[in-house]
């Protein structure tokens, strides 16, 4: 499994249905829960879902299963673990709220996705 090809393609599908912030936070370094994890977020539920829709879309179509689903009916935070990389898909709220950015902040931040 290619952990990099996985956040690449998470990272389009989440900017292809308008994702705000996307961030990728590498956290090889500081954790064994995954390689990355990436964090973004909508500005209502049906948004919220339909980033999570696309990335899973996305991402099967690649052959990359998504092991588990959270957060799905309510759409305030929807966690998708893909083993390798968690994807994090928020309402803004709740996005501020749970400032996953400054818990992880050991991780590198990655600046453009390209570099991966």
């Amino acid at each position: 499994m290619n952990s990099k090809e996985m956040v690449k393609l998470a990272y389009k599908a989440l900017d292809d249905k308008k994702g705000e912030d996307i961030q990728i936070i590498d956290i090889q370094g500081v954790s064994v829960l995954a390689d990355y994890f990436i964090i973004a977020n909508g500005n209502n539920p049906n948004q919220v879902q339909a980033m999570a829709d696309q990335v899973q879309e996305d991402l099967a179509k690649a052959g990359y299963e998504c092991a588990q689903v959270e957060g799905y009916q309510t759409a305030n935070w929807i966690l998708l673990d893909y083993k390798d990389m968690i994807v994090h898909v928020f309402c803004r709220e709740d996005r501020l709220f749970y400032d996953l950015e400054r818990i992880w902040r050991d991780g590198k931040t990655i600046v453009n996705v390209d570099e991966l």
